[in-house]
């Protein structure tokens, strides 16, 4: 599959905000956002004025670049947004949220979005006590996500484990025990839970035209 290889740093300048793609570097003065606060490129310091439908395409291009998926697959999750009940923009978040490797970010387990993508695909996590290595498998209610046996020998997530107990950062959506190194899904996140810095409204309307 498709994968963004350049400079990930490029991309929060590009949107003109954090999109948290590398993890603590994010939280640190070396953020390249808070060093060059303009897009990249020859034109970036001049700036320039969106029209409506841009704006509306930049929230949708921040929503995929943040949880790291393709055009196709963003657009599978919308069509399932739309059929469910509730507001379709606070759904597609929801349902973003509550992919497997948002998940493992979410919990602590991993320092970043991508690196939990990873992490999956390696066959790190259990889910119900069965391996899932594949990063797009929605989490249901009541679902638990344990370390497989290879995952409790990563130094990479042992790592992360030790900075997320310290900090304590899960939201109210999931559960986790970090003795037990097991998290648990305990509801659907509402738009309250998700701290993301996308208006899905913009991208419904996108989707509308």
């Amino acid at each position: 599959m498709a994968r963004y290889s350049d400079a990930k740093c490029k991309l929060c300048r590009r949107e003109g905000v954090k999109l948290y793609l590398k993890g603590e570097r994010c939280l640190t003065d070396n953020c390249a956002i808070e060093r060059r606060p303009f897009p990249p490129g020859e034109q970036g310091r001049r700036g320039r004025k969106l029209t409506p439908y841009g704006q509306m395409l930049r929230e949708k291009q921040k929503a995929k670049k943040i949880y790291g998926v393709l055009e196709t697959q963003f657009e599978k999750y919308y069509r399932m947004a739309s059929r469910m009940k509730g507001k379709t923009g606070e759904n597609l978040l929801s349902i973003l949220e509550r992919r497997l490797d948002n998940v493992v970010y979410r919990l602590g387990f991993a320092n970043s979005r991508s690196e939990a993508r990873q992490m999956v695909r390696h066959g790190h996590f259990l889910v119900n006590g069965k391996k899932v290595n594949i990063p797009s498998f929605l989490i249901g209610s009541n679902d638990t996500i344990t370390l497989s046996s290879k995952g409790k020998e990563n130094i990479a997530i042992q790592e992360a484990l030790e900075k997320a107990n310290i900090k304590s950062r899960v939201p109210s959506w999931l559960e986790v025990d970090y003795e037990k190194i097991e998290g648990k899904v305990v509801s659907f996140p509402s738009r309250e839970d998700i701290d993301i810095p996308v208006d899905e409204n913009r991208i419904v309307e996108l989707y509308s035209k």
